[in-house]
């Protein structure tokens, strides 16, 4: 019987998160920037559903991170991170209290959530964000000046920052939206002075625009080591991170002409031997991969038969003499089955089908 579990583990599925390869990716990412330039890794999602956020003696060697929302950040500080937690987008007024108890760093752009933080009469430090073509939040990077005379003193600005809707496809529109971001931090420091940290770029600009590197950049899907483009790869040396694996856990044999799972979508064509695998919908692993979708036991790629079911699906291993209960089975291992082709299958990207892996499936840390 093949065992990749530790003794902490009971349920015969998990994600394999290799550390080793998140600090070289850290290195590789910090050897293209130089050393003048910090790294913010945005661990959100539970480290984009590896739970390496969880991972203490890793994160804290950044002196900031950031996350999406303030309970990820509360979770941080209530896990022992004491250094800077960074908010990407800008909270609600009913998370005021939260934000000045644990210290959070906060992202701002609108007037309302700004009049809330000078009610308070308490410091809060906050990050200016800036639209500059997003289309989602931010100030306008001409109406920056006003923006920044209309805070209240309680108000800390330490940063200013923005985000590129489309750094990986459209040099054009994004050198467009880098030229607005520079009027925007131009006219900042005339108002503030040195601003602590100017950040615009995620994993595809620090790439592709080192002139949007200033003086942070904000590290995502790299730093688990997928590409966040089809030639991210071939500028980036990149290790990934994850595994997802589970166990055979039943096996029978059946006759030709057997249904197999809901809605009888697949009936058998020959004596077959069938085996039961514990991931399903529930744990991210969606419907769309039934019946022909590709999983691999004992070095042989297999198809799935039948619906994949909220906990399980079936698979073919008639064609593995000795499979039994126990097996290894490989979805995907980023050698014989890549995440991006499980993306591609659902017409999607890499980050939704590694991120929506559900909280049931236990996250196993190694050092190779």
């Amino acid at each position: 019987m093949n065992n990749f579990f530790d003794e902490n583990i009971t349920r015969p599925v998990c994600m394999e998160v290799n550390l080793n390869n998140f600090e070289y990716n850290i290195n590789s990412i910090q050897k293209m920037v130089g050393d003048n330039v910090k790294l913010m890794p945005v661990i959100k999602a539970s480290g984009y559903g590896t739970h390496i956020n969880q991972r203490l003696d890793v994160i804290n060697k950044f002196d900031i991170v950031a996350v999406a929302n303030v309970d990820e950040a509360v979770y941080m500080r209530e896990l022992g991170y004491e250094k800077e937690v960074f908010v990407l987008n800008q909270p609600y007024a009913s998370e005021i209290d939260k934000i000045i108890k644990y210290n959070i760093v906060v992202g701002i752009s609108s007037h309302e959530f700004a009049d809330k933080l000078a009610e308070t009469g308490k410091e809060v430090t906050v990050h200016v964000e800036v639209g500059t073509g997003m289309g989602r939040t931010g100030v306008h990077p001409y109406k920056i000046e006003e923006y920044l005379n209309c805070l209240a003193p309680n108000i800390k600005v330490e940063g200013i920052y923005t985000h590129f809707s489309s750094a990986d496809i459209d040099d054009e529109y994004t050198r467009k939206q880098l030229k607005s971001f520079n009027v925007a931090v131009d006219t900042a420091k005339g108002i503030l002075g040195d601003i602590k940290y100017i950040h615009a770029a995620a994993s595809n600009a620090l790439i592709n625009y080192p002139e949007a590197r200033f003086n942070l950049v904000r590290p995502g899907i790299i730093i688990y080591g997928y590409p966040g483009a089809d030639d991210t790869l071939d500028k980036i040396d990149l290790k990934p991170i994850a595994k997802l694996k589970a166990t055979v856990t039943f096996l029978k044999e059946v006759e030709e002409g057997t249904s197999i799972g809901y809605s009888r979508s697949y009936i058998t064509t020959r004596h077959t031997k069938v085996a039961t695998i514990p991931i399903g919908y529930a744990d991210g692993f969606r419907r769309t991969f039934s019946n022909g979708w590709e999983v691999m036991i004992r070095g042989k790629k297999v198809p799935i038969i039948g619906k994949v079911c909220m906990d399980g699906f079936m698979a073919d291993v008639t064609d593995i003499d000795d499979v039994q209960v126990g097996d290894e089975v490989i979805i995907w291992d980023n050698e014989n089955i890549k995440l991006e082709d499980l993306a591609q299958k659902c017409d999607t990207i890499n980050y939704e089908i590694i991120s929506a892996i559900g909280t049931r499936v236990p996250r196993k840390f190694i050092r190779e």
